[in-house]
């Protein structure tokens, strides 16, 4: 009886250590594996966004057909959508800490495509942040946790009910939602409250991202977790976030210039995704003070090397020819405004051309 109550204690004990030692594994070929993927990936999303600019660019000198009728258009939103999907499926593979600091790479590859065949002019500050994020990712892979997880739906559900996470998404809630007041009720359109607002929902982004890759990489492997609810719970989450992440991105855009949005984004995208990954999938627990140091550095390195590319970009000046001054056409003087305002009640109208004519007459004689 005595053995038996002294092994219906220690059960506990050993089935939780079995748990965890069967959750946490630490191959280095998952983990190269995914970073070879997202770095990929990255580099064809960069290739994609400057084939849809020079196909934008080339539209604008022909004139002849819209842009999405351009089969160079087309490529590069399907290099992009290959690209997504690489980045998606790195976060079954590596730490989520990992895999979202590697979008500089999308930067640097798209400064020096834009250098080499768009035939931008490559500035010092270029140079100087693109050494910087080079080696920022170098130390930042480096010495980023290399434990690896097997997400499983069981491993999810336990994650999700945790307290710190339940405590985590209170908090974000909450500035979620003074931040939307600030931002609708109030008018604030300043482009930290907009950027927040987009880390925020990044956060939950990159947990769900995450949980559904992690989940398919598991059946693939013939653990089948498709059948769990917390699978399409994610899935939902993951594609309510990115709809309206993707819409407050699109605001940001149209309110700020692309040289503030683009560091600014990655900054934020980048610490909301490290401290999710802290939080709900427990990445740096058991890392060393040293490693977690030298992650943040490289984090650092990458931050500054991608303000230093993306400050300042030359934008591309697009003139329509068939548009030309009056002032500019040789032997002819106006000093009046032929066209009338498009404000005006005569706009469009007989009155308009009569008015039009009237001036003819009178510089003719």
């Amino acid at each position: 009886m005595a053995n038996s109550s002294a092994f219906n204690e220690s059960a506990p004990l050993i089935s939780a250590e079995a748990f965890r030692a069967e959750m946490m594994e630490n191959p280095l070929q998952n983990y190269l594996l995914g970073i070879i993927i997202s770095i990929c990936g990255n580099v064809l999303i960069s290739i994609s966004l400057n084939i849809q600019k020079y196909a934008h660019v080339r539209q604008a000198q022909r004139g002849s057909k819209p842009y999405y009728m351009s089969a160079l258009w087309w490529c590069g939103v399907v290099l992009m959508g290959v690209g997504e999907l690489g980045n998606f499926a790195a976060y079954g593979f590596a730490p989520a800490s990992l895999i979202a600091p590697l979008g500089c790479v999308s930067v640097i590859a798209s400064a020096v495509i834009s250098v080499v065949f768009l035939k931008e002019t490559i500035r010092p500050s270029d140079i100087v942040g693109c050494s910087l994020a080079i080696t920022g990712t170098y130390v930042l892979v480096t010495f980023a946790p290399h434990a690896s997880t097997h997400i499983t739906a069981h491993l999810v559900q336990y994650y999700a009910v945790s307290w710190y996470f339940l405590l985590y998404l209170f908090i974000e809630v909450v500035v979620f939602c003074i931040l939307l007041y600030l931002y609708k009720k109030r008018g604030v359109k300043h482009i930290v409250i907009v950027m927040l607002l987009v880390a925020l929902l990044a956060s939950l982004t990159v947990i769900s991202v995450k949980a559904v890759s992690g989940m398919i990489t598991e059946s693939i492997k013939g653990q089948l977790q498709l059948i769990y609810p917390i699978f399409y719970v994610m899935l939902v989450v993951m594609v309510a976030s990115c709809a309206f992440q993707i819409k407050f991105l699109n605001q940001a855009m149209k309110m700020f210039d692309a040289t503030e949005v683009v560091p600014i984004n990655f900054v934020f995208f980048t610490a909301s995704a490290i401290i999710a990954g802290i939080i709900f999938y427990q990445e740096f627990e058991g890392l060393a003070l040293l490693n977690i140091f030298m992650f943040l550095f490289g984090c650092l390195l990458s931050f500054v090397g991608v303000f230093l590319i993306a400050r300042n970009r030359p934008k591309i000046k697009q003139q329509d020819r068939t548009f030309i001054p009056m002032d500019r056409i040789p032997g002819r003087r106006s000093t009046d405004k032929v066209q009338p305002e498009a404000k005006s009640q005569t706009y469009g109208s007989l009155a308009a051309k009569l008015m039009c004519n009237r001036a003819d007459q009178t510089d003719d004689s």
